[in-house]
């Protein structure tokens, strides 16, 4: 087996949590000198640094949310100088003002060693060719992955997103090895492959890190079937650093966290008071190195769990296993809790092909309406009979997967928007809040 860090990728737990306790207890001073915004929320909680010396006090802390970068909107987060910063990345900003996150050049240096961390636990080596299909720009996506590379001593090939006839002929043509884009663009390339006669013997891929998105096992057999490569999951959030928060390793069991670079949390979304080991709650981070954000037990809003039995690969370090949802996407329909990633699997379980489609949320005189569109199947798309079989099939496993009663909307192939990055698959026309505020 392959290291990056053998000595910190396999240390002793013991070992680690003291190593995570002496940065935590450096860093949070350096936060409360340095961050006005933060060092007000410790004084009301009256908490100061001195009372933070290990892992064991992480939960005196308070918490940060996307709201407070941007209550502090662009830079006033910032634990250094601006002239100490090299590079700025900013979240996509779908909702209110954009996040902005800044870098040093010790962070970038973090970041890369990350990133060609998570490359290794892939299996992964300076031998590789890695074609980096996320975008570039404030997006963390394709710089990071590209640093990773790059450290790693592989061939790099920053081909961004789009075009996808060249990025299919540059994978034949460049021996692209290893692939780095969204789940959702991972198909649309396979689609638009198989439509042009590209064949996937033509290709050198043996593996792909797959992120920014949520994504089902279905959705990974049908990338690993499709294209004849090993697809592994990787974590990150711009906040915290970008892809390689966590990434799987060849086991596929669960996303390897950089422990030694940030702390993991779970916590209960409702009380937020911390969950034992296993317990699936919200997951949240403290950034126990960088040094432009810092950001302690920031609330990633994703829902996890954390596995900290010693992995087959031999590391040691925790494993987040698949976000199974977030606390600000979950949808209630009439008074029952629906995660997309739940449609999506009982969807690919019934037609592993119907990887394009959009749940759209309404209220009709205050009646919740959830409405799921799929593009009808080529070979069906002329029979009446075959139709209503299908859109039949397809509302009664839904109906059987979330528990409520859902409407199967028939498009024409090809009519539902595609993604060169996150895939839209969630329209909520209600304009209401779930549970958690959101």
């Amino acid at each position: 087996m392959k290291y990056y860090l053998k000595e910190i990728e396999t240390a002793p737990r013991h070992e680690l949590e003291a190593l995570q306790s002496f940065r935590l207890s450096q860093k949070i001073r350096d936060v409360y000198k340095n961050v006005a915004p933060y060092r007000v929320k410790m004084d009301e909680a009256g908490v100061k640094p001195g009372d933070i010396k290990s892992v064991t006090d992480l939960h005196k802390l308070p918490f940060t949310t996307k709201q407070d970068l941007r209550d502090n909107y662009p830079y006033g987060m910032f634990a250094v100088p601006m002239e100490e910063v090299v590079r700025i990345h900013a979240s996509s900003g779908t909702t209110g003002k954009q996040t902005v996150v800044g870098y040093t050049k010790n962070d970038i240096e973090l970041w890369a060693e990350c990133a060609a961390r998570s490359l290794v636990e892939i299996g992964g080596s300076r031998e590789d060719f890695v074609h980096v299909s996320y975008g570039y720009g404030l997006f963390t996506g394709g710089l990071g992955m590209h640093y990773g590379a790059e450290k790693l001593g592989a061939v790099t090939i920053p081909a961004s997103a789009g075009n996808s006839m060249r990025q299919l002929e540059m994978f034949r043509d460049f021996g692209s090895s290893i692939i780095c884009m969204t789940p959702s663009y991972a198909i649309s390339l396979l689609e638009f492959a198989k439509e042009n006669g590209f064949n996937k013997s033509e290709y050198k891929l043996k593996a792909g890190v797959f992120g920014a998105e949520p994504w089902s096992e279905e959705m990974r057999r049908e990338i690993e079937d499709g294209w004849g490569l090993k697809a592994y999951d990787i974590y990150g959030l711009s906040e915290i650093l970008g892809p390689s928060v966590s990434c799987e390793c060849v086991y596929q069991c669960g996303m390897h966290i950089c422990e030694d670079h940030f702390i993991p949390e779970i916590i209960d979304p409702d009380t937020l008071k911390p969950l034992p080991a296993g317990e699936q709650g919200e997951l949240v981070f403290s950034c126990i190195t960088k040094e432009a954000l810092p950001l302690m037990r920031y609330r990633t809003r994703d829902i996890a769990a954390l596995a900290y039995e010693k992995c087959e690969c031999g590391r040691t370090l925790v494993r987040m296993l698949k976000p199974q949802g977030r606390t600000d996407d979950m949808l209630i329909i009439r008074g029952v809790n629906v995660f997309p990633s739940q449609i999506e699997s009982a969807l690919l379980q019934f037609d592993n092909s119907a990887t394009n489609y959009l749940i759209v949320v309404d209220r009709v005189n205050n009646y919740d309406t959830l409405e799921v569109q799929i593009e009808t199947p080529v070979d069906i798309v002329g029979s009446i009979a075959d139709l209503q079989v299908y859109e039949k099939k397809a509302k009664s496993v839904i109906d059987s997967a979330i528990g409520v009663g859902v409407t199967i909307k028939l498009k024409e192939p090809k009519s539902i928007e595609r993604s060169t990055g996150k895939a839209v698959r969630v329209a909520d026309n209600r304009k209401i809040k779930n549970k958690f505020g959101k």
